[in-house]
Parts: structure tokens; sequence; C-alpha cells
């Protein structure tokens, strides 16, 4: 995840043109207030990870569904991309170190909230509200990080910056076995106050005061169309395969997502304060790039969504086993995006990132079309090295892109932007895939003669798994082989669809984004803003 404190209409942007087109000084403390900042993505990245080993917990003590373990994921990704923008926004005016302290007591108080819920429904909403103070979180350390350093340093900084979600990952699935160990599902969220508290710290003893700026007016009524339109598309995708794909419910709001869209792109175009620049996307290097982080998030975050309920119930791993089942794939991502600066300056922007999303296609495809209930873990462990060390590959580049596609004085809001595409990505990857997976698995399993009394089974794998805990040993045997199998099969369905998403999305890069290295990758000229980007936009 990555952002920066956005502007809104043409005060915004005169503000940002005039910060962004200076070279700041380097900050004599640049490099200490990093690792504080860093910190803060860790303390994010970690609450996620660790809760994707805690999905089958969760669904056994609040018997929780596919559709709810989905909307308990989803719902932190959702109003984070939703609100980054306004939050964004509101953190420039305020201040991003502000900004920055209030998201993280947001976000600390929704986890102790999190941790105490009784009910699926409870934890989905606090998950909510631990989303909002994220979207505080994350524009505020981009932004105070194109304040401290100079340009020629910003790629090593974007780098560390970019390893720390990979650190994030890294930690997550272990740190998740070792509590789920020894207390119940609830640690994963009481984890991350004392973390927060250490974050607090030193934002207050190292990390400096940025200006304020002049943002204008909020624009209420873009939020509000936004969000009701991502609001209603996640939860068509999330829902269909119990509602069905062609039911009236799914099809009016897949509709309905689809106006408000509309609605909020033809009201951006027509302020002269917008909440987002529609016309950024005007410029084919910020598309590309920006459906580049999107790509990857999908996969990413689809990919861990199931990955941890086949290591876990048809495995039969541990927590703790498995999370340490995904340390190859984090520790690939974390060493590849600690050195993708340096494989960029020598391989360009292009080519970077056509081959991390070669190795995300290649790592998926292959587990995909060979993975079966009796895979051994070296395999697994194999494939996911060979997607994370894709993935890690990404994420600086891309987001170097974004900036340098765009006029100077759109260059925060396009950070902004970048933030936002990486989370609705996650979004729409957990939605998509778990959707698949959802609808396969049922599919698969309306096809066995089940017995009224266990028919729920068919339902999702982690109901299966609880009916067979009630069961005679030979049924309930029986009943975990086909459920096990039913869930692989589905899994790989999944898994495939995103691995064909990857691939696109490296022939897109080869054959559609301009050659660009990092030397290069600077804001274009301001004198493009309005020759170029409106008349494209037109």
């Amino acid at each position: 995840m990555a952002g920066t404190a956005t502007t809104t209409g043409s005060t915004a942007n005169s503000s940002a043109s005039a910060s962004a087109s200076a070279d700041p000084a380097p900050h004599p403390r640049r490099w200490a207030a990093l690792g504080i900042l860093s910190s803060t993505l860790v303390a994010v990245t970690l609450d996620n990870s660790v809760l994707n080993t805690a999905l089958p917990s969760l669904a056994k003590s609040l018997r929780a569904s596919t559709a709810d373990l989905q909307w308990i994921t989803d719902a932190y990704t959702l109003v984070f991309a939703a609100m980054l923008i306004l939050a964004g926004s509101l953190g420039a005016r305020f201040g991003a170190r502000r900004a920055l302290t209030a998201g993280l007591l947001v976000f600390a108080g929704g986890s102790a909230a999190a941790s105490l819920s009784g009910s699926a429904g409870e934890l989905i909403a606090w998950r909510a509200v631990m989303g909002l103070g994220a979207a505080f979180v994350m524009p505020a350390t981009l932004s105070i990080i194109m304040r401290m350093f100079p340009v020629h340093e910003r790629p090593k900084a974007f780098a560390a910056w970019s390893a720390a979600a990979g650190v994030g990952v890294l930690i997550g699935p272990v740190t998740g076995g070792l509590l789920l160990t020894h207390f119940s599902w609830s640690a994963a969220f009481w984890i991350n106050i004392p973390l927060v508290a250490l974050a607090l710290v030193g934002i207050y003893r190292i990390v400096p005061e940025i200006p304020r700026v002049n943002t204008g007016r909020l624009d209420l009524v873009a939020a509000v169309l936004s969000v009701a339109s991502l609001a209603l598309l996640v939860d068509a995708l999330i829902e269909a395969p119990e509602r069905g794909w062609t039911s009236a419910v799914t099809i009016a709001e897949g509709a309905a997502a689809l106006v408000l869209a509309a609605a909020f792109i033809a009201w951006e175009l027509r302020r002269d304060e917008p909440m987002i620049q529609v016309r950024l996307f005007a410029s084919r290097g910020f598309v590309i790039a920006a459906t580049v982080l999107a790509v990857t998030f999908f996969s990413l975050f689809g990919t861990l969504f199931v990955l941890a309920q086949y290591l876990q119930l048809v495995h039969g791993y541990s927590p703790l086993m498995a999370g340490l089942g995904a340390m190859p794939f984090a520790v690939a991502m974390a060493a590849s995006s600690a050195t993708s600066n340096l494989v960029t300056a020598r391989l360009g922007v292009r080519a970077t990132l056509t081959v991390g999303l070669g190795l995300i296609a290649t790592g998926l495809g292959f587990l995909g079309t060979t993975f079966t209930t009796d895979t051994p873990f070296i395999a697994l462990a194999v494939v996911m090295a060979v997607v994370g060390t894709g993935m890690g590959l990404i994420m600086a580049p891309a987001s170097l892109e974004i900036t340098a596609s765009v006029p100077v004085r759109y260059s925060s809001m396009a950070s902004s932007l970048n933030s936002v595409v990486r989370e609705l990505g996650g979004v729409l990857g957990i939605a998509v895939v778990g959707t698949v997976v959802s609808s396969s698995y049922r599919s698969t399993m309306s096809d066995e003669p089940l017995p009224a009394p266990i028919a729920a089974a068919g339902h999702d794998l982690p109901t299966a798994h609880g009916i067979a805990a009630h069961l005679e040993p030979g049924t309930a045997h029986r009943l975990t082989d086909v459920a096990d199998h039913a869930f692989t099969t589905a899994m790989t369905h999944g898994v495939l669809a995103a691995a064909v998403l990857a691939a696109a999305g490296a022939l897109l890069v080869a054959f559609g984004l301009p050659r660009r290295t990092t030397e290069a990758a600077t804001p274009v000229a301001e004198s493009t803003t309005t020759e170029t980007l409106a008349p494209a936009a037109a």
C-alpha cells in the first residue's frame, strides 16, 4: 500500500505544484524518520496478514460464512480505498503529522473494539473503522517522505518504504500463528495496540512537522458518490454466489454501481476543484502503471485469502505452521522490494514491470494447473517465492511511474491515486477470487449426494469441517475428503483467474508503456497540463 496527501481543486494543485516542482532540501533526520514512517506500514500490513492466518478460527468461533470472511477482510480495504482521497485532502489541510497521529489512534481504537466483537457483523463494522484510520495514515506517510527527501533520493526511499510492506507480510503470518497457538483470534487485533504506541512515540520524537496545504473546499458529493458506487460493486460481487449471479438484487446493485460511478466522473469533470482530477487518466503511462498496481494487489489479496484456508483446513496445518508456510512468499517479496530500485536502474521501468508481472503469472499459473490436496509444501514454497519476487519488483517502479507520467501540479494527487488503485485491486481480488472459489465449491458440492443433516457442508469449507467434527470418524473422513477436493479445485480456478489477469497486464506493459528509466522518472513538464490532458480527456 502507498499513497500521499492529495489536493483538491486548482488552489490545491497550485500549492502542490509549488512544493513538487522544487527539490526540497534533505531533512537531517530523514532516514530515521523513514524508519518510523515505515513502521506504521508494517503495523497495518501486519494486521491484514495476521488476519489471513486467523480466518479459519474466525469462521469457527463467530460462525462466519465465506461471505462473512470476505467482508471481514474487505470492509477494511473498501473503506480505506473509498476514503483515501478525502482523508488525504483533510491531512493536507490540517497537517500530515496530525493526520498520521489521528489515523493511528483511530486504527488502534478500532482494533481494540474488533477484538471484543461477539459476531461477524460487529467485527465487520470495526474493521471498517480500522480502514478509516488507515486511510489517514497512508497518505500522510508518503506526503512526509516527499517533503523530507530530495528527488534523487526518492527512489531509494520509495523502495525502502515498499519493502516495509513485505516485512509486514513476512512477520504477520508467523506472528498470527504464534498468537493463535496460545490465545484466541482476538489476539490478532490486540497486537496492534503496542505497535501503534511505539510508532506514536517515534513520530513525536523524530518525524518533523509538515506545513499545511490550502486544499480548497471539500468535495463531499464526490466522496459520497465514490463510496456508494464502490460499496454496491463489492457487495454485488461478494454476495453473488448466495443470491445468484442473475438475481434481481445482484443485477440492480451492479447497475447502480455503474450509474453512480458515471455520475461521479461527470460531477468531477464539471468541478473547478475536483476531489479526483479525472483528466489524469488521459495519460497512458499513468493508466498503465495504475493498472499494474491494481493487478498486483488483486493477485496478492485474492491469493492470500484462499491460501490460508488451503493450508489450515485442507493440509491440516496449525496456525503457526500455516504462518510459516507464507514465509517464502514474504521473504522473496521483501528482498525484491528492497532491491527493485537497482533492477529498475539497470533494466528500466517497462522491463522491470513486465518481468514482475510475468513472474506473478507464471507462479500463479503453475499453482492453478498442478496443485492438489496432496501437493507437498516445498512445491508451494517455490511457487509463492516466485510470486513474491514478482510483486516486490513492481511496487516502487510502478509508484514512480504514476508520479512521473503526469504534470507537476498533479503529482500529489497522482500519488494519492496510487494508493487508491492498490486498495481497489485488493478489494476486487478478495471479492472476485473469493467469489470464483465460493461458486466453484458450491457447484462441485451440489453434485455430491449429501444427506439432509449435513447438506450445509456444501456451503463452504469451514462449515464442512465444522460439521465433520461432530460425526463419527468414517463419515467425517469421507465428508472432509470430498470438501477438501472441492475446495482445492475451486482454489485453482480462482488462482488461474488472477494468473490470466497478471499475464494480460504483462502484455499491456510490454507493448503499451513508454520506455522510462529511474533517472528519467520525474514529473512531466507543467506546460503539458492543459494542452495534453484536457483535449485527451475530452
